[in-house]
């Protein structure tokens, strides 16, 4: 049963079965009532089903490779699917064509789904076919390019034969970041801290000594030195901060009036984990059931890829203070991006739950208004317009 099972898929098309179908029945009706034209609508189906497996027939001993120019993309870059196909055996191959699925997944187009068909000429003994299929991200998404098969058929598609040469590729397209000046927000004096290019007069960080200034503590003085150089010298130190950062993204779908709207949540929540990342701050990120740690900037944007609207949600946006706690409660900075459906009021909220000893930044993305930074007592209040008026953040935290 296995066997039938894989040649009724794998070489009689639906059409062609529809045909044996009609052969078999127009036949019977012959056998049971003579009409003699039921024996000629039989022989006509006949004709095409034996005529359908000889122009089928031919060497399809094909082997192939399937590479794409770059696994990671931005929305609007061109990258190409290469493909090679080639005969490994010492006898000509047979013309055939060739079938590269692409599918893009978006919650704006769901499973969009096409294929890229080229013809494969007959190849002599070792010879190959190189295609360059080229491919436009037009949006965030993931691609997934593959496999490639090769098809051997007849021109009335009654028989056919396919086979499946490749694997599947996946291709990361980026949404769009800017980047931001350096991020200072971070507990000092901290033992767990790393140590910043700031310095100062007092940490735990010993950096180096300078000439004494009006005004220096005298309990930084380097005797020692003060006693070699005839100078008073006095300790320099760099700052230390305890800079783990925690960045959530609200992907409940009521919170955005429009589909650009959470494109441009997106891109905030990308550009600030980024540059958390790029400084080498320990990173918590959290979008909905996404919660990663990334290590590199090219992990983080491959996540930020795949995120999606909950169109479920429906009180979200309280419970992303308690998530980001639990995932990191000792964070120096706390990052929330949300979209405009809620008023200060629902956001301020987020804040007054965060620890004291951490700053808090609470992002609000407008389609279209102006920016705007509002220092308020739980938090630090951006509203955000445009991508480009994002390093205003990055500013109000230097």
């Amino acid at each position: 049963m296995a066997s039938v099972d894989m040649i009724i898929r794998k070489y009689v098309s639906p059409l062609g079965w529809a045909v044996v179908g009609m052969f078999v029945l127009t036949l019977a009706l012959f056998l049971c009532l003579g009409w003699v034209e039921m024996l000629a609508f039989a022989l006509v189906c006949a004709t095409l089903l034996v005529s359908s497996a000889v122009l089928s027939v031919g060497n399809t001993t094909f082997s192939a490779t399937l590479s794409v120019s770059n696994t990671r993309v931005s929305v609007n870059q061109t990258m190409h699917a290469m493909v090679t196909v080639s005969n490994p055996s010492t006898s000509v191959t047979a013309s055939a064509s060739g079938d590269l699925p692409i599918s893009q997944s978006s919650y704006e187009r769901r499973d969009e789904r096409h294929h890229e068909r080229f013809a494969i000429p007959s190849l002599g003994s070792h010879q190959s076919k190189q295609t360059a299929i080229p491919l436009t991200a037009t949006h965030r998404s993931v691609v997934t390019v593959g496999p490639l098969s090769v098809r051997k058929g007849d021109p009335f598609g009654l028989v056919r034969r396919e086979y499946r040469l490749t694997e599947q590729i996946r291709v990361y397209i980026h949404p769009d970041i800017v980047p931001l000046h350096t991020l200072h927000a971070g507990i000092i004096r901290d033992l767990e801290g790393n140590p910043s290019d700031d310095l100062v007069n007092d940490d735990l960080s010993f950096f180096g000594l300078r000439e004494y200034e009006y005004g220096d503590d005298v309990r930084n003085v380097h005797w020692l030195s003060t006693a070699k150089t005839g100078t008073l010298m006095i300790r320099q130190f760099e700052a230390t901060r305890r800079t783990d950062s925690s960045v959530s993204l609200d992907v409940a779908a009521f919170s955005y009036t429009s589909a650009e709207e959470f494109e441009l949540a997106v891109s905030v929540f990308a550009s600030i984990g980024v540059q958390c990342v790029v400084e080498r701050r320990a990173l918590y990120a959290q979008a909905g059931r996404l919660h990663v740690q990334p290590r590199k900037p090219a992990d983080f944007l491959d996540t930020c890829s795949e995120i999606e609207p909950d169109v479920r949600a429906s009180t979200m946006l309280p419970n992303l203070a308690r998530e980001a706690l639990l995932a990191c409660d000792k964070a120096s900075l706390y990052c929330f991006v949300a979209g405009s459906a809620h008023d200060v009021g629902d956001l301020r909220r987020l804040g007054a739950a965060i620890p004291n000893s951490a700053t808090c930044v609470v992002v609000q993305v407008v389609a279209g208004a102006s920016s705007a930074v509002r220092m308020l007592p739980e938090c630090v209040f951006v509203t955000v317009g445009v991508l480009d008026d994002l390093p205003l953040l990055a500013k109000v935290l230097s």
